[in-house]
C-alpha cells in the first residue's frame, strides 16, 4: 500500500530537516574558518567586486528572521502542517541561508577591512547556529510541540521554540545593525570602546594620585619592630611545639588554611575584587623621594591628549570615509586595519604604565611612559593624511599632537 499523503509529507519534512541541518553545520564551519583566518584574507580577491556584502547580509538576515518566526509559529499551533514547514525550509535553503554565508565571504579584508570581515563572519555564524537550534525543534511525529517545558523552554535544561526564536531574532538583529553601521560606524564603535578604556585608566591613576599616605605609617613600622623584638625575647629554647607555659604553639599553616577558607566562603563580585586590588596599591609617599608625582602629572596631561586623539580620529577621518566596498586598488582598508591595530594596543600599553606607577618604580615608569607616547605618536602619524593622501586641518593638528606627547617635561 502506498504511503498516505500525510506520511509522505512527514517523510519530506524529515528529509528537509536533515538537509537543512547538514547545510547549516557545514556553513558554520566555513564561517568559523573565515573568522579565524581574517588576516590571510587581506589580499584575497572579492567574490564579486560589484556586490555590496553588507547589504546582502542585511537582506539575508531579515529574511531568516521572518522565516524563523514562521517556523516557530507553525510548530506550536494547530493544525500541524508539514507541507507548510517544508515550504519555509526550502525557501531558507534556496536563498537566505547561502546568501548570508556568501555575504561573509564577500566581505573581504581587502575591501571592507579585516575587522569588519571578522565581525561579519562571526555574527553570520551565530545566526546560522541559532537557526540550526530552531530547526532541531521541528517535530517529526506530525504533532505540534506540546504545552509546557518542551514548548516554552523555560524549564531547567530545556530550550524550546520560543527562547530559540528569541535568540535567532537577537542574532539576526546584530547582523542587521552591523550592516546599517557600515565600515565607518563599526570602526567608530571600536574606537569608542578603546577610548573608554583609556578614560578609565586616566580616572584610576588620577584617584590613586589623590590618595594620601597615612601619617602613622612610620609609627606602625617602629611598633612592628618592637613587637618583633618582644617576640624574640619570649621564644622558648626548646625545639618542641610547646611554649614555656606548656601551651601548644599556633601552626602558621593553620593561619594559611583559615585565610584560604575565609576567602572561599566570601563571595566577592568582580567589581568588589577590583576595588580591593586598587585599594591595596600603596599611595605616593609624602616625601616622594623618586619624584613619582611629577611623572604622574606629566602622564595624565599627555594621556588626556591621547583620548582626544581617538575622538578627533572619529570626527575627522571615520566620518569622512568614502563609500564601501572600496576598489581593489584602494589602500584605505589596509590603512584602517593598521590604525585599528595601533589604537587597540594603546590601552594595554597604558595599563602597563599604570602598573609601573602602582609599583612606585621610577625607571620602569620612564621606560613604559616613553614607549606609550611614542606609540601614540606613531598611531597619529598613520592617519595624518586624509583619504586622498593629502594634508588638511587635521594633519596640522596631528603635528601639534605629536610635538606635545613627545615633549620632555621637567620632573621637578
Amino acid at each position: 500500500m502506498a504511503p498516505s499523503q500525510d506520511t509522505r509529507a512527514l517523510q519530506t519534512l524529515d528529509a528537509l530537516v536533515q538537509n537543512a541541518s547538514e547545510l547549516l553545520t557545514r556553513l558554520q564551519s566555513v564561517l568559523s574558518e573565515l573568522q579565524s583566518n581574517a588576516a590571510s584574507q587581506q589580499h584575497s580577491s572579492p567574490v564579486d567586486p560589484n556586490l555590496n556584502a553588507l547589504s546582502l547580509a542585511h537582506d539575508s538576515a531579515s529574511l531568516i528572521r521572518a522565516h524563523g518566526t514562521k517556523i516557530s509559529l507553525l510548530i506550536i499551533n494547530e493544525p500541524f502542517t508539514p507541507s507548510a514547514i517544508s515550504t519555509v525550509l526550502r525557501e531558507l535553503m534556496a536563498g537566505p541561508i547561502p546568501g548570508l554565508a556568501s555575504s561573509a565571504q564577500a566581505c573581504t579584508s581587502a575591501q571592507y577591512t579585516g575587522i569588519v570581515h571578522a565581525e561579519a563572519a562571526s555574527k553570520a555564524r551565530r545566526v546560522l547556529s541559532e537557526l540550526h537550534e530552531l530547526v532541531q525543534k521541528i517535530p517529526r511525529d506530525g504533532k505540534i510541540l506540546s504545552e509546557g517545558s518542551s514548548r516554552t523552554g523555560f524549564a531547567a535544561g530545556e530550550k524550546g521554540s520560543l527562547p530559540a526564536t528569541g535568540l535567532l531574532w537577537s542574532a539576526c538583529d546584530e547582523v542587521i545593525s552591523l550592516s546599517k553601521l557600515g565600515v565607518g560606524g563599526i570602526m567608530a564603535k571600536k574606537v569608542e570602546q578603546w577610548r573608554d578604556t583609556l578614560i578609565d585608566i586616566t580616572e584610576e591613576l588620577k584617584e590613586w594620585g589623590e590618595e594620601e599616605p597615612d601619617d602613622d605609617d612610620d609609627d606602625d613600622d617602629d611598633a612592628d619592630d618592637d613587637d618583633d623584638d618582644d617576640d624574640d625575647d619570649d621564644d622558648d629554647d626548646d625545639d618542641d611545639d610547646d611554649d614555656d607555659d606548656g601551651h601548644k604553639k599556633e601552626n602558621p599553616q593553620d593561619d594559611v588554611d583559615h585565610l584560604a577558607n575565609h576567602l572561599t566562603a566570601t563571595s566577592l563580585s568582580p567589581q568588589a575584587l577590583l576595588d580591593q586590588i586598587m585599594d591595596s596599591q600603596p599611595p605616593i609617599p609624602k616625601s616622594d623621594p623618586h619624584r613619582i608625582r611629577p611623572r604622574l602629572e606629566t602622564s595624565l596631561q599627555r594621556l588626556r591628549l591621547v583620548t582626544l586623539l581617538y575622538q578627533a580620529f572619529t570626527k575627522h577621518r571615520l566620518r569622512k570615509l568614502p563609500p564601501f566596498p572600496a576598489p581593489i586598488s584602494s589602500n584605505i582598508p589596509s590603512r584602517l586595519d593598521e590604525m585599528a591595530k595601533l589604537l587597540a594596543a594603546l590601552p594595554d600599553r597604558f595599563g602597563d604604565l599604570a602598573c609601573a606607577f602602582y609599583d612606585l618604580q621610577p625607571d620602569e615608569i620612564d621606560r613604559v611612559m616613553t614607549q606609550c607616547f611614542s606609540d601614540a605618536s606613531t598611531a597619529a602619524g598613520v592617519f595624518a593624511k586624509n583619504w586622498e593622501g593629502g594634508a588638511d586641518a587635521f594633519s596640522d593638528w596631528v603635528v601639534r599632537f605629536q610635538g606635545e606627547v613627545k615633549k620632555t617635561y621637567p620632573l621637578g
